[in-house]
């Protein structure tokens, strides 16, 4: 019975060897990556462009290319984690550049409420779509090791909102979430230390915002500058090492 259903189930969704070469061109730091994952990523990728609408918004035209690099992009993440990371939402809405948000907070002890704009290069909504701003993601393909990797920033997002709060720390065994949250608290509170006195860290101050954008912004250092973020935060570093596998950027 369970041979009869394999056969009848929908092969799943895979890259053409054109479209896998064309994404290592446009990309050739994927090359670095070892085979058995750089295949999990293309397969990632197929099921990424499969399963998800890419929305083009304000004018923005996104060729199946443009596509192709985004999904690899949003992928590099869970070469490790596996598809699992794509659950719970289906849309990428893609802006030209950054976008504006308007934010409204009500404060239930004092009964204040505050409005304000925010400018946006990119935002995660639980259960909802991952916005972004193409502007962004080309400025980081054309400087993949400058530290920053805005799809990645989101993705970790997401991961992080799996197991239902978003705190920092994405779903983990129990003896190693134990061991993340000590080591990601210790290094988030020195780090934040360090923004407060006025410091000009190596590492993005974005990351003093809260323990979520800590290890967002982490994971994008881990993704286009490992080596910086090892000297800077070993526990760090190693958590992210062993959570997303080897960099694709090389490490030293």
């Amino acid at each position: 019975m369970k041979s009869l259903l394999r056969r009848l189930l929908p092969a799943p969704p895979a890259l053409s060897p054109e479209d896998a070469a064309g994404l290592l061109a446009d990309l050739p730091w994927l090359s670095r990556l070892d085979d058995a994952r750089r295949e999990r990523l293309f397969a990632l990728t197929a099921r990424f462009l499969a399963r998800k609408a890419i929305t083009p918004v304000h004018g923005l035209v996104l060729s199946p290319v443009h596509k192709r690099r985004l999904a690899a992009l949003a992928c590099l993440p869970l070469l490790e984690f596996g598809e699992e990371g794509l659950r719970g939402w289906s849309e990428v809405i893609v802006y030209p550049g950054a976008f504006r948000v308007h934010r409204r907070h009500h404060d239930e002890d004092t009964g204040v409420v505050a409005e304000w704009e925010d400018e946006l290069a990119g935002e995660a909504w639980d259960q909802g779509p991952l916005v972004l701003s193409w502007d962004d993601i080309e400025a980081d393909l054309a400087e993949p090791e400058a530290g920053f990797q805005l799809v990645v920033h989101e993705m970790a997002h997401k991961l992080d909102a799996l197991d239902g709060a978003m705190d920092g720390t994405p779903p983990l065994p129990a003896a190693w979430q134990r061991e993340w949250a000590r080591d990601f608290q210790a290094a988030y509170e020195a780090f934040c230390a360090r923004v407060d006195a006025g410091e000009d860290t190596p590492i993005d101050p974005y990351a003093a915002e809260a323990p979520e954008e800590f290890f967002a912004v982490t994971s994008e250092y881990h993704f286009s500058a490992p080596a910086l973020l090892a000297a800077e935060m070993p526990a760090v570093a190693a958590h992210l090492h062993r959570f997303y596998g080897r960099s694709p950027i090389p490490a030293a």
